[in-house]
């Protein structure tokens, strides 16, 4: 009889310790009370912790900003990855200019213009070590006299450059034909001979890459010079046209003959070229002066004469 007492009054308090634990947990859930026991991850704890800067002998900390007149000018988002933000390069214009120098030593220029055209690969003297000299023309269009200037030339077999626009191109195909096919350079003065620094980035490209187009189909040549329309440029103008492949030449000696109501004859023309020749020059003529067609062989013939050499554009580093 006792064995079924104390069975009985085992029961009873098991039964009273499951009561009571089942309500210590209903009041836990009701607290909110998370007992879930935490599991410490060590690889991933370690993993964190050599990314700490802390860790590695850093602060800690994010780098500071750096002052905003520091930042490098940012790209513009508008451009595709790679592309160059043209915007951040100096368009102060400069109008090129020479200073003339009586005794045929290397002419000056204006204060850091030569130093910036060269920055970017182009030029306006030759080699200055030797008696030799270049021949340039600029052809905004034709006036009748380069067939003959380019008689001249082949007579005397000099080889010179001649920088077109688009309009000169589409209305003289022949003439530029005959250039290619005799041996002259044929360089590139634009679309339309806009000031390039008064317009923007994607309209100097058209004006530079649009005409380089037509010659191609042409004549299956791409152009490789550049004659800025009027002289003027900029920083910004010298690297667009520099990451096209173009080098920008400039001159060491012109004077004005492009007004064709203005020509001062024959005379003239040979005292201009030949009182500023010296070594390395760039001469400058236009091809619209009838003053220049009618000196043009004198000239050639007096410079050999005196030693001087007629040099090409391909030939200047």
């Amino acid at each position: 009889m006792k064995k079924w007492w104390f069975i009985f009054i085992a029961l009873v308090v098991l039964a009273g310790l499951f009561w009571i634990g089942c309500r210590l947990s209903d009041d836990s859930q009701q607290n909110g009370v998370d007992k879930t026991p935490v599991v410490i991850d060590d690889e991933k704890n370690e993993s964190e912790s050599e990314n700490d800067p802390a860790e590695n002998g850093g602060n800690g900390q994010e780098e500071p900003e750096p002052d905003p007149e520091d930042k490098e000018p940012s790209e513009d988002p508008s451009q595709e990855p790679g592309e160059t933000d043209y915007n951040k390069y100096d368009n102060k214009k400069y109008a090129w200019y020479v200073l003339r120098k009586s005794d045929h030593s290397t002419p000056g220029t204006g204060a850091g213009m030569a130093e910036l055209v060269n920055k970017y690969g182009g030029f306006y003297l030759g080699d200055t070590s030797q008696k030799v000299v270049y021949l340039t023309f600029d052809e905004g269009y034709e006036y009748g006299y380069t067939p003959k200037i380019l008689d001249i030339l082949r007579d005397n077999n000099v080889k010179a450059a001649f920088f077109i626009t688009l309009p000169y191109l589409n209305k003289n195909p022949e003439l530029v034909e005959r250039m290619v096919n005799e041996g002259h350079i044929v360089g590139n003065h634009t679309v339309s001979h806009p000031s390039l620094p008064e317009v923007d980035n994607q309209k100097i490209i058209d004006e530079i890459e649009g005409l380089n187009k037509a010659f191609r189909e042409r004549t299956g040549l791409d152009m490789r010079y550049l004659r800025p329309p009027k002289g003027e440029f900029s920083e910004r103008t010298l690297k667009i046209s520099s990451d096209l492949g173009y080098r920008n030449v400039f001159w060491s000696s012109a004077y004005d003959d492009w007004d064709v109501n203005k020509q001062k004859g024959a005379d003239y023309a040979y005292k201009m070229v030949m009182d500023n020749v010296h070594n390395g020059n760039v001469i400058l003529l236009h091809a619209v002066s009838q003053s220049n067609t009618e000196a043009l062989d004198r000239i050639i013939k007096d410079l050999k004469a005196q030693g001087y050499r007629f040099g090409t554009l391909d030939e200047i580093n």
